[in-house]
C-alpha cells in the first residue's frame, strides 16, 4: 500500500501526540500536526495531503471544514466528535465532512475508516493523486508537475490506464486484465492497441522515454513503481 500523507488538526496536545504515534507505527502514513485552524490553513497552503483528521470544538471544527471546502480543498475530512446526534451528523456532513467518529474510539476503527475514505476518494473524479513527480487529476484528465505549473493533457484511455495502474499499488497488471477493464470484452481491440496507448503515454510522462521509470514492464504486465518495487528485475520492453 502506498504511503499517504495525513494532517491532524487537534487542539488537545496529549491526544494529538497519541494519534501521531499510533499512525506512524506501521509507516502507512506520513503525519503532520497542528493545534488550531489558522495553522491548518497555513499548512494546507504550503503542502499537499491525502486526508485530514479534524478534531476541534464543534463550531470551530465545522467552520474550518466549511472554509476548507470553500477554498477548494477536496480531500476527505474525518471529524472526531464527543457526541453525535442526528442533527450533529447532518451539520458535519453539510459542512463538508466525509465521515465522523465519536470519541472515545478504538484506534483500529479509526484506521479502518481512514482507509475506507481514501479508497472511496481515489475512485472518484475529484481525486488528486500522486504519481511519481506528478499530481494526477483523473476527473480533469490532467497531470501537473511538482510545481503545479506545467500541465500534461491526457486522453480518456490514458487516464484510465494510469488510474488502473495506480490502484494496483505497485503491483503488475497483465495486458488482458487491462484490456478487459478499460476496453471491455471487445473483439475490436487487442494487445497492440494497448501497447500503442502505453507508448504514447510514456512519450508524455517519461523524462527519457528510452529509459522507463514511470510505467514499467515485466512479462507482459505493467506497473507504476513504488519504493518497495525498485529492486525487482524489470525489463524495458
Amino acid at each position: 500500500m502506498s504511503v499517504k500523507k495525513i494532517l491532524i488538526i487537534q487542539d488537545n496536545h496529549a491526544l494529538r501526540q497519541s494519534l501521531v504515534a499510533l499512525l506512524e507505527i506501521d509507516r502507512e502514513f506520513i503525519v503532520d500536526q497542528v493545534d488550531h485552524a489558522a495553522s491548518a490553513l497555513t499548512r494546507l497552503n504550503d503542502a499537499q495531503y491525502d486526508i485530514i483528521l479534524l478534531d476541534l470544538p464543534d463550531m470551530d471544527g465545522r467552520e474550518l471544514c466549511r472554509l476548507l471546502r470553500q477554498s477548494g480543498v477536496g480531500i476527505p475530512i474525518i471529524m472526531l466528535t464527543t457526541t453525535e446526534t442526528q442533527d450533529d451528523a447532518i451539520l458535519n456532513l453539510d459542512a463538508g465532512a466525509y465521515d465522523s467518529i465519536i470519541k472515545p474510539f478504538y484506534f483500529g476503527v479509526l484506521l479502518a475508516r481512514l482507509r475506507a475514505q481514501l479508497r472511496q476518494y481515489e475512485k472518484s473524479d475529484e481525486a488528486s493523486l500522486i504519481i511519481g513527480p506528478y499530481r494526477f487529476q483523473p476527473g480533469a484528465k490532467l497531470l501537473f508537475d511538482s510545481e503545479g505549473q506545467s500541465k500534461i493533457y491526457l486522453t480518456e484511455k490514458e487516464t484510465a490506464i494510469l488510474r488502473l495502474l495506480y490502484r494496483a499499488e505497485g503491483g503488475f497488471v497483465d495486458r488482458q486484465t487491462m484490456l478487459n477493464t478499460i476496453w471491455g470484452h471487445s473483439n475490436q481491440v487487442d494487445t497492440r492497441t494497448l501497447e500503442t496507448h502505453i507508448y504514447r503515454l510514456r512519450q508524455k510522462i517519461e523524462t527519457t522515454p528510452s529509459r522507463k521509470k514511470m510505467i514499467l514492464t515485466r512479462q507482459g504486465a505493467y506497473c507504476l513503481p513504488v519504493e518497495s518495487k525498485e529492486t525487482l528485475n524489470i525489463s524495458d520492453d
